[in-house]
């Protein structure tokens, strides 16, 4: 054969050896292994944090949700509490008055603008009621059937729509 190649010749020498050469079979398993390995183990990394990061949305929406109902159940108890007090008695019970507002103050941390608004209107409510003349228990039946005793109905049908909104 002849060694003697002209330029296009030996540039297609040096292309085709330099593209020609082999690989060793046991190189080739050990990067397929290595290539699987990595890939498995990102998957496996990906699904678990997807996977913990969709538990932890769903445990704050939880929690988040919790906190807002246990503050409106302590906000119904005190202000119906207050709120036959006030019916009842010429004297407001100033920290009971005050802890009432302390629940609207946490609630413009937690709650939509129409529950804090609700809640407002049921404390002014309260301390409207106090100088007025106290109720007797026919009075208070006749607002009863007057369908005038339920000063936290707003607040409540508002809690549940927030509360609804939130599924």
């Amino acid at each position: 054969m002849d060694n003697a190649c002209s330029c296009t010749d030996l540039f297609m020498c040096c292309l085709t050896t330099e593209t020609e050469s082999t690989m060793n079979p046991a190189s080739l398993s050990a990067l397929a292994a290595l290539s699987g390995s990595a890939v498995g183990g990102l998957t496996s990394f990906f699904s678990s944090w997807l996977g913990q990061s969709g538990q932890l949305r769903s445990q704050l929406f939880l929690n988040d949700k919790g906190r807002r109902q246990e503050l409106y159940r302590e906000f119904v108890d005190e202000a119906s509490t207050l709120y036959i007090d006030s019916l009842t008695r010429d004297t407001p019970d100033l920290t009971r008055l005050v802890a009432l507002y302390a629940l609207i103050s946490r609630m413009r941390v937690l709650s939509s603008q129409k529950v804090i608004e609700e809640a407002e209107k049921v404390g002014q409510l309260i301390v409207r009621s106090y100088p007025e003349p106290n109720k007797t228990f026919a009075d208070l039946r006749a607002m009863v059937y007057e369908h005038a005793f339920d000063p936290l109905r707003s607040f409540s049908e508002s809690c549940r729509e927030e509360l609804e909104r939130l599924k």
